[in-house]
């Protein structure tokens, strides 16, 4: 039974039982290591994102690497999530009111989420994929288009 379900996720393109709780135990792990004041993971700067689940309501909290968007912005890619966009991106765009991200060993801070489009978007990715060329490796191996999201202090 339990293999058909992961056959299931997989042609769903979701991720399987196995990989959910990997991905969970990993996260607890970095968000501890943030909270405690480091804040990198290979290579990159990680922040926690605070949103609630876009049908629960429920807080939710995901680590999540950033590159710097200016003045008090941050800019995070929805790169996970397998064909999909990750659940924290959909939960992040469907109550952008109650977002907010906590850097290291500090308190939540509440922003505001913009997708970035068209120039705007490529000139971020263009910055990002020169400070961390493995996303442009990412982004080769999926059907979508990842989404970049500007963060700014509300």
């Amino acid at each position: 039974m339990a293999q058909n379900q992961q056959v299931k996720a997989h042609r769903s393109g979701r991720p399987g039982a196995v990989s959910r709780w990997m991905q969970q135990t990993m996260n607890a792990r970095m968000m501890r290591k943030i909270r405690r004041g480091r804040a990198t993971f290979m290579g990159m700067d990680v922040l926690i994102l605070n949103t609630v689940g876009h049908r629960s309501r429920r807080p939710r909290e995901t680590p999540v690497s950033w590159f710097p968007g200016g003045d008090d912005a941050w800019l995070i890619v929805a790169s996970g999530g397998g064909s999909q966009d990750p659940d924290w991106y959909v939960n992040l765009m469907a109550h952008p009111e109650q977002a907010a991200i906590e850097l290291a060993g500090g308190d939540a801070v509440p922003v505001a989420p913009h997708r970035l489009d068209g120039a705007d978007r490529d000139e971020a990715w263009e910055r990002i994929t020169a400070a961390q060329p493995r996303y442009a490796k990412y982004q080769g191996k999926s059907d979508r288009r990842f989404p970049v999201v500007r963060l700014t202090r509300r």
